[in-house]
């Protein structure tokens, strides 16, 4: 663009430098957007590349299943008759028994977790993101409807919101700790699934609380205001005018828990789980003892095996097959909550 005064001529666009910079903050985020993408595609590939061969096959039924069914065993691996074998402890004790051999004395190289299955870990991990998701919603939305409809903004209920969000930078190692001395040894729960529960319930009560918080704000106040003005009290206006337009955030929120939950490693440790338990979790004596009781869980058992043992190519087999189930029955998990979501926004819609 020119522009001619009376001292000369001289060129003058001033949108050229707002123009320019705008996209270079653009391919900034698009850069950095990327890279995060690439990365975590990278990550979930490996684990599906070194996974699959673990947990699938190429036969009928095309799945592993002893490996998604059995529980974790000692690997024996030997040489026998000119033949490479490898077999399970319980079938390496069969095998010996049929061939005439001491299982006791027999020479052969041994790999701790890395033969059987996992079973019995899925089902407590199942369990865990169950049972804690259950308490932390039960808790969440009762302390957010308080916060929300219920308690005026005085200096203390602000400083309780405020503690509700440090809450959540928490190192979950210090909720570990935290549910070791409170609910193991303080309350004698021992290591055990009620222990577990209430350990990873607090650990993400914070993010439940803050979400359903903020959905419940979300509701017009028009609908509350009708509401009473028909004659409804206060908790019946919660109860069936707010909290169900609220749930498609509550479920939101505990979209983002689940993955939390499931993927600690910390908090069981200290509280719900076993490296190595054979039964299962309802093969107790009674309604109580299934409380009490210890699990296994996916998260857990990749520590021990990628940890705890010398690593070789059969321990690395059944950490990525254990991270690739573990990767599955989250997403299966998080998949369910966000239809259960949409179910929820398609039935209450303002």
């Amino acid at each position: 663009m020119e522009n001619r005064t009376g001292k000369g001529t001289f060129r003058h666009n001033p949108k050229s430098w707002s123009h320019r910079r705008e996209r270079i903050v653009l391919a900034s985020l698009r850069l950095m957007t990327y890279f995060v993408i690439f990365c975590a595609a990278f990550l979930f590939l490996d684990i599906i590349v070194k996974g699959t061969p673990t947990v699938f096959s190429t036969h009928f039924p095309f799945v592993n299943v002893e490996f998604l069914t059995g529980s974790p065993e000692t690997l024996h691996v030997f040489e026998w008759n000119g033949s490479h074998i490898e077999l399970a402890d319980n079938d390496f004790r069969t095998w010996a028994a049929a061939n005439g051999v001491d299982a006791a004395t027999f020479k052969d190289a041994t790999y701790a977790y890395s033969g059987g299955g996992i079973l019995p870990a899925i089902l407590g991990t199942i369990l865990l993101v169950a049972g804690s998701m259950v308490i932390a919603l039960f808790l969440g939305i009762l302390s957010a409807i308080y916060l929300s409809e219920y308690a005026r903004d005085t200096a203390f209920i602000r400083m309780i919101r405020l503690s509700i969000v440090n809450l959540a930078g928490v190192p979950s190692i210090v909720f570990g700790l935290f549910g070791m001395g409170m609910f193991v040894l303080f309350f004698g729960w021992g290591v055990s699934l009620l222990a577990g529960w209430f350990t990873l319930a607090f650990m993400v009560l914070p993010i439940v609380i803050t979400a359903s918080e903020a959905s419940l704000r979300a509701v017009p106040k028009g609908f509350r205001e009708g509401a009473l003005a028909l004659g409804a009290t206060k908790w019946q206006t919660i109860r069936t005018n707010v909290l169900p337009y609220a749930m498609p955030g509550i479920l939101t929120s505990s979209i983002l828990s689940i993955a939390r939950v499931a993927g600690e490693t910390a908090p069981i440790m200290f509280t719900a789980a076993y490296a190595m338990r054979d039964k299962m979790p309802w093969q107790v004596d009674s309604l109580w003892g299934f409380f009490q009781q210890g699990v296994m869980a996916l998260p857990y058992h990749i520590y021990v095996v990628s940890s705890k043992i010398p690593q070789n190519d059969y321990t690395a087999r059944m950490q990525y097959g254990t991270a690739l189930v573990f990767m599955i029955l989250v997403t299966a998990i998080t998949m369910l909550s966000i239809f259960m979501r949409q179910k929820a926004r398609k039935k209450y819609r303002w």
